[in-house]
Parts: C-alpha cells; structure tokens; sequence
C-alpha cells in the first residue's frame, strides 16, 4: 500500500463516519439516532417482531438489541407485548409516538440518501445494492 488514502477500509472507513454524522443531524429534530431509526423502519414495515428477528434482520447481536428496545421504551418509541401463542416471547410493536413521526424521519432518510448519491454522481438506486453487495459477508473470500 503506498498511501493509507488509497486503502478501502481508510476510504470507506472515513465514508462511513461522514454518512454516520450527517444521519445524526437529519434526526436529531426527532431525537432518534441512526441504529434506533433502522429499529423503527424495521417494525413499521412489519410489526410484532420479536427481539430475535429484529436482531436478525439488522444484524445486532441479542445483548445490543436488548439495550436498544429498553432505551427504546422508556422513550415511549416502542412497547413491547406478549406473544400469543408463547409468553416467554415479547413481541416489538410501535407507539403513536413514533407512528406519527416515521414520516418525517423516512424524509430525512431520503435527504440522506440523496445527498450521498448527489456526492456519488449516481442515483441510489445504483450504489445502494453494491454497497449491500460489499457489506454482504457472503461475498468475501477468506482464502484470497
């Protein structure tokens, strides 16, 4: 490597804390962070998951997704609720709170997006699947 500038993990490394810090400001009028906005985005797209599944689908491991719904719902973002069929399962449902304010923050997600695609010279619909492309560990190769 003849300069750190020309390292991916330096280039996307420095991406991410850009993409990161302006996520916060585009929130922050809601007081919800970035990782707690994926949280809601997840349940307002399907509701009554459990902690597990949520964990799952955002790829958080069960001790972080657990800290997260707690703040979650002392905050009166979420609320949790036994599950039918199995009472040891607390299924994850939204509150008006955040019903009412997914709209605005989807807006905000969207100026994200946008944004980072204008910096691109792309549309996101184009970076978007090499970016999960890249993320997907799927796709690495341990032995290269």
């Amino acid at each position: 490597m003849d300069r750190i500038e020309n390292c991916i993990s330096f280039q996307i490394g420095k991406a991410a804390q850009q993409v990161s810090r302006r996520a916060k400001e585009l929130l922050a009028p809601y007081g919800v962070t970035p990782v707690q906005y994926a949280i809601l985005k997840c349940l307002d797209e399907a509701e009554g998951m459990s902690g597990a599944e949520l964990g799952a689908r955002i790829v958080l491991d069960s001790a972080s997704i657990t800290g997260l719904v707690d703040r979650m719902v002392a905050l009166g973002l979420l609320e949790r609720r036994p599950d039918d069929s199995d009472r040891r399962v607390q299924r994850l449902y939204l509150t008006a709170r955040s019903k009412a304010q997914q709209a605005g923050l989807d807006k905000a997600m969207d100026r994200l997006n946008r944004e980072a695609a204008g910096i691109l010279g792309t549309s996101d619909k184009r970076f978007a699947p090499l970016l999960r492309k890249l993320g997907d560990r799927n796709y690495w190769k341990t032995d290269v």
